[in-house]
């Protein structure tokens, strides 16, 4: 009974692993071409893989995300599931106004339409209340903008090297 109990982990642990290896999508690139092999978390099967083990979502998106909307404090964060959300900001000099940004990554490659951003703005009436308040379209945008430039300089770090 003990050597069969002792045996019960390692092959478990194996089947699971041959299975992971089995599987289609674990070892394709994000550009579709499949490499096999299995990957563990940590390590990258190629020097251009834009999806390392550990984040779900294009890691220069993930990055640039991050890098352009930093002054602005984090409340949740998925990187397997592609969502920042950030706290409210106000700017110091414009106390009466706050902002808080969702910026969700949708795709594992890096292109314009793997990214949308929401923007919510609040004014402070005289009550000290805050009150939902408009956000130009162009807003958002342009924040979307500022991280799709930021990943390609990120991207383009990368291929220097």
């Amino acid at each position: 009974m003990t050597f069969s109990r002792s045996l019960t982990l390692p092959v478990l642990a194996l089947s699971m692993l041959a299975l992971a290896a089995c599987s289609s999508s674990r070892g394709a690139n994000t550009d579709g071409e499949n490499r096999g092999g299995l990957r563990l978390p940590g390590f990258s099967n190629a020097a251009s893989d834009q999806r390392p083990a550990g984040i779900g979502v294009n890691s220069f998106l993930w990055r640039a995300s991050l890098d352009t909307i930093s002054f602005m404090p984090l409340d949740q964060v998925d990187p397997f599931g592609g969502v920042i959300i950030t706290d409210w900001y106000a700017n110091p000099e414009l106390p009466s106004e706050r902002f808080q940004v969702t910026v969700y990554i949708l795709d594992t490659r890096l292109r314009g339409d793997a990214l949308s951003v929401r923007v919510f703005r609040q004014e402070r009436n005289e009550a000290g209340e805050w009150n939902d308040a408009s956000v130009t379209p162009q807003t958002a945008i342009d924040i979307e903008n500022a991280i799709l430039t930021r990943a390609r300089q990120l991207r383009i770090s990368t291929l220097d090297n």
